[in-house]
C-alpha cells in the first residue's frame, strides 16, 4: 500500500485536497469515482523527483499526439500504440515517460492516471484524458487536444518569430557600443595623450569612460552574469513569479497585449476542456491552471467561488475587474444562446489576432527606435572624439612678416 494525494470535488463542487491509502493511483482513483466524487488527480506522495517533474516539450508533445491519434484511428490498442511511439523517440527522457505509462496501463492504471502520474505534462492534457476515458470517446476528444495543440503551437512560434528581428538588432547595437568604448575610444585616449593638446570637456570625460570600460569590462560581463542567473532563479520561486508577472502586466504598451494573450490563451483551454464534456467548475480550474500569467490565474481561480454561487461566468470574471470589457460581453452572448464553447472559440480568435497586430505594430515602432537612439549615440561619440581635430585646424596660424 502507498500514500497518494488526491484532489477531488464532491456533488456542490467544493474542491479538496486529501491524502489516502491504496495499492495504486487508479484504484484510488476509482474508489472515490464510484463514491460521486469528481477526481482532478491523483499523485504519489512526496513526489518523483526533479527529473520526472521537467516538461515535455511542445512541439515533440504535438508529433506525437497526432501519430498517437492516427494509430488508435487506424485501431491499434492503446497500449500496442503507446510501446511502439516510445521506441521511437529521440529525446531519452520522453521515451522513459512513454514507457513507464505503458507499464501502468498495461498492469490496468487508466490512461489518463498513467500519464498524470509522470508529474511532467499539462494538466490540461490529463483532464482531456479522463474526459474522454468516462464519455467513452477518447479518440474525438484527442482529436479536439492535438488541433488545440496545433494552433497554440502556431501562434506562438508567430510571437517568437516576430521576436528574432529586434532582438538580433538590439544585440548588434550592444555589440557594436562596447567595441566603440573599449577598442575604439581607448585608442583616441592614447593618440590625444601622445599629442599633449588641451581636449574639451566632453572629449575628455568620453576618453576616461572609455578608458574604465576598457579596464572594467570583464568584471561587468560578470555582474551581468551573475545578475542574470541570479534573477532567474528568483524568477522560479513563487515570489519571483508573482514579481515577473506584475512587471509583464505593467510593461507600457507589451503590457497589454501580454494581457490579451493570456485572456486568448485561456479562452481557447476552456472550450477545449467544455467541448470535450468536462463540466464548467473543473474546466475553469484545469484552465486557470494552464494559464502562465498569475494574476489571470488568481482571477479566474476567484471567479470559481461565483459560479458556485449560481452567477453566470461572464458576470464572475467581469467582477475579477482582470478581463477586458471585450471578452466578458462575448462570452455572455456565449451563454445566453447556449453556445459557450464556440463562443470561447471567437473570443480566442478575435484576441489571438489582436494580439498579432498589437505585437507587430509596436515592433515596428521598437525597431527604428533603437536605430536612431544607436545613430544619436554614434554621432555624439564621433563628435565628442573629432571636435579637438576640428578645434586644432581652425586654430590662427602662427608667422608674421
Amino acid at each position: 500500500m502507498a500514500e497518494f494525494v488526491i484532489k477531488l470535488a464532491d456533488e456542490r463542487g467544493r474542491v479538496s485536497e486529501q491524502v489516502q491509502t491504496a495499492a495504486s493511483a487508479e484504484e484510488l482513483r476509482q474508489r472515490f469515482s464510484h463514491a460521486g466524487y469528481h477526481v482532478f488527480s491523483v499523485k504519489s506522495r512526496g513526489g518523483r523527483g526533479l527529473l520526472s517533474r521537467r516538461k515535455v516539450k511542445l512541439e515533440p508533445f504535438l508529433i506525437f499526439n497526432q501519430q498517437f491519434l492516427t494509430l488508435i484511428r487506424a485501431g491499434l490498442p492503446i497500449l500496442g500504440s503507446l510501446q511502439m511511439l516510445g521506441k521511437i523517440q529521440k529525446n531519452a527522457h520522453f521515451s522513459g515517460q512513454l514507457e513507464d505509462v505503458s507499464q501502468r496501463v498495461k498492469t490496468g492504471e487508466s490512461l489518463s492516471g498513467a500519464f498524470e502520474a509522470q508529474s511532467g505534462f499539462p494538466v490540461m492534457y490529463t483532464t482531456t484524458l479522463l474526459a474522454g476515458e468516462r464519455s467513452g470517446n477518447l479518440q474525438e476528444v484527442l482529436d479536439r487536444y492535438v488541433n488545440f495543440q496545433r494552433v497554440t503551437l502556431t501562434f506562438r512560434k508567430k510571437l517568437i518569430s516576430s521576436l528574432i528581428y529586434p532582438v538580433v538588432l538590439l544585440t548588434l547595437v550592444t555589440g557594436l557600443m562596447t567595441f566603440m568604448f573599449t577598442v575604439v575610444i581607448p585608442q583616441f585616449a592614447t593618440l590625444y595623450d601622445q599629442m599633449g593638446s588641451k581636449l574639451p570637456a566632453i572629449t575628455t570625460d568620453l576618453l576616461a569612460f572609455g578608458k574604465w570600460m576598457q579596464h572594467s569590462i570583464v568584471y561587468i560581463i560578470v555582474v551581468v552574469i551573475a545578475l542574470a542567473i541570479g534573477a532567474w532563479r528568483f524568477a522560479l520561486t513563487e515570489r519571483g513569479h508573482d514579481v515577473v508577472d506584475v512587471i509583464r502586466i505593467k510593461t507600457p504598451v507589451l503590457g497589454k497585449i501580454w494581457l490579451k494573450y493570456q485572456v486568448a490563451l485561456f479562452a481557447r483551454t476552456l472550450s477545449t476542456l467544455l467541448t470535450g464534456g468536462l463540466p464548467l467548475v473543473p474546466s475553469l480550474e484545469t484552465a486557470a491552471k494552464s494559464i502562465s500569467s498569475r494574476r489571470v490565474s488568481k482571477a479566474v481561480m476567484n471567479s470559481i467561488t461565483t459560479v458556485r454561487e449560481g452567477k453566470s461566468l461572464a458576470e464572475s470574471l467581469q467582477r475579477t475587474a482582470v478581463f477586458p470589457g471585450l471578452a466578458t460581453e462575448m462570452i455572455q452572448v456565449g451563454e445566453q444562446t447556449g453556445a459557450l464553447p464556440q463562443m470561447l472559440n471567437s473570443v480566442a480568435e478575435f484576441f489571438e489576432e489582436d494580439v498579432a497586430t498589437a505585437l507587430t505594430a509596436a515592433l515596428a515602432l521598437i525597431e527604428p527606435a533603437i536605430l536612431i537612439l544607436m545613430g544619436i549615440i554614434v554621432v555624439f561619440i564621433l563628435i565628442s572624439l573629432y571636435l579637438p581635430i576640428f578645434s586644432m585646424g581652425q586654430a590662427p596660424q602662427g608667422g608674421g612678416a
